[in-house]
């Protein structure tokens, strides 16, 4: 079994990466099961997959909530019998320099970037076990890789998600679980409309975006590749963005 015919779970899944995502693996044959708050949003692309003959239901997830990833997790095995993929892909970041004192926008951050990773791991790995396989897809980010002014605690929290995935990769080696780490640079997404609080800031952030980013059409594409490996390979760490990025 590659693609078709797997149950992928998605977190972040009304918009941006996890939507197209979402999209992309149902066409494969993927049977997607859609987690985000708005449901709105959700019921519409379910929607739109079933209309174009694939499999999805949506969950509404808070992951900052363990309960909201128990129940994506539950969904999935009691609707389709199994859940083979965790794409966490809900994320948050705000601009600011760490002197800005933003101890909301940091707590935001690290509840929803680590945590929620986190509290996906722990609904999904007591499946994984059961089953004999399973293959945890985390989102991290560039950010992580070159640091940058204004980015120092969304970069931290992706550096820590990166070292945990790492550290689970080593408790795992008995073919059970795949890990892998997607770190995309500059993206067509909603994440920087709410990054930062200062209008002319976030609209020079969003004309650069616009400018330099690619779609979120190419990460999914990155995951996947990922997800259809043959199980007894597992590509750990994969970097995707524009050509033009410094």
């Amino acid at each position: 079994m590659t693609i078709h015919g797997k149950v992928v779970a998605i977190t972040g899944a009304s918009s941006g990466i996890g939507e197209a995502t979402a999209r992309h693996l149902a066409s494969l044959g993927a049977v997607v099961v859609l987690g985000a708050r708005r449901t709105d949003r959700l019921d519409r692309l379910v929607a739109e997959v079933e209309a174009d003959g694939g499999r999805a239901v949506a969950v509404r997830v808070d992951v900052t909530d363990p309960g909201d990833l128990r129940t994506l997790v539950t969904t999935a095995v009691e609707r389709f019998g199994r859940l083979d993929v965790l794409v966490g892909n809900a994320g948050v970041t705000r601009i600011s320099t760490v002197a800005d004192l933003d101890v909301e926008g940091w707590s935001a951050m690290v509840d929803v970037n680590v945590k929620g990773i986190l509290h996906g791991i722990a609904a999904a790995l007591p499946v994984f076990r059961r089953q004999g396989s399973g293959h945890l897809v985390t989102v991290v980010s560039t950010s992580g890789l070159k640091i940058v002014p204004t980015q120092a605690v969304y970069a931290g929290t992706k550096n820590a998600v990166r070292t945990l995935l790492e550290g689970l990769r080593q408790e795992s080696t008995d073919g059970v679980l795949r890990t892998t780490s997607i770190s995309p640079g500059y993206v067509r997404t909603e994440l920087i409309d709410h990054a930062v609080d200062d209008p002319a800031v976030r609209e020079q952030a969003q004309r650069s975006m616009a400018k330099l980013g690619i779609e979120p059409e190419a990460v999914a594409r990155a995951i996947a590749f990922a997800v259809d490996q043959p199980e007894d390979v597992e590509i750990g760490d994969l970097t995707i963005r524009p050509t033009r990025q410094g």
